[in-house]
């Protein structure tokens, strides 16, 4: 009777140990997925600059020319010295482009994953739109201009357009996008807003202007 009490207590404890390796290796593999498939993600107030995808970074120097790299190196060393503000960019366009040329930059930069307020997606019905293109001009590391022929008349009407410019050509974080407007013509309407301009899809698309946008605004982030 005593040795099969002895054998019966073995086959409880090797059970017993068993199961609990069994539990360990399940929790152990539960966790490593976990870690896997679910980075953490940073508070809002401890988030780093994002990165631009690896795809699109640093574009060669050949890539920019002298006015370009001028007006990007002047405005990321204004974001570099700025507080900082939830928002990459502010866009600034003329109601009439805003199915247009406004919305394909629009997708071109939040393609790069840029962070843009645009007022076909941000302004909300019911609240003052001053207000709250005042709100998301703050809310934004930089503002950008997209100058078509019909901003040049939307500053003569003294629109909407014509107050966040003003806004916007306070500061140093401004960068004027020309699209389908002559130089000398954006000169003889505005030459405060001329004296600024570096980008322009002369020779190239909206999409090509958005990569080097993303560059300067995510440039903290591009080592």
């Amino acid at each position: 009777m005593a040795q099969r009490r002895v054998r019966v207590g073995t086959i409880r404890v090797q059970r017993t140990v068993t199961v609990r390796q069994t539990r360990r290796v399940t929790v152990t593999a539960v966790s490593q997925q976990s870690a896997t498939t679910r980075p953490a993600i940073p508070s809002s107030s401890t988030a780093a600059p994002r990165a631009l995808p690896t795809s699109h970074r640093r574009l060669a120097a050949s890539a920019y020319t002298p006015r370009e790299r001028e007006l990007l190196d002047r405005v990321a060393e204004a974001v570099d010295h700025d507080v900082d503000r939830p928002r990459d960019a502010f866009l600034c366009h003329a109601w009439s482009d805003r199915d247009g040329a406004a919305e394909e930059l629009f997708v071109a930069l939040t393609e790069l994953d840029v962070d843009v307020w645009f007022s076909e997606r941000d302004v909300k019905l019911g609240v003052s739109l001053a207000r709250q293109l005042d709100a998301g001009l703050r809310a934004s590391r930089v503002g950008l201009v997209l100058v078509t022929t019909s901003m040049l008349e939307s500053l003569r009407s003294g629109g909407f357009a014509d107050q966040e410019l003003g806004a916007l050509l306070a500061t140093n974080r401004v960068i004027p996008v020309v699209h389908g407007v002559p130089y000398e013509m954006l000169r003889r309407e505005s030459p405060l807003l001329a004296s600024r301009a570096g980008l322009s899809t002369e020779t190239g698309s909206l999409r090509d202007v958005a990569v080097k946008i993303a560059e300067s605004v995510l440039s903290p982030a591009i080592e």
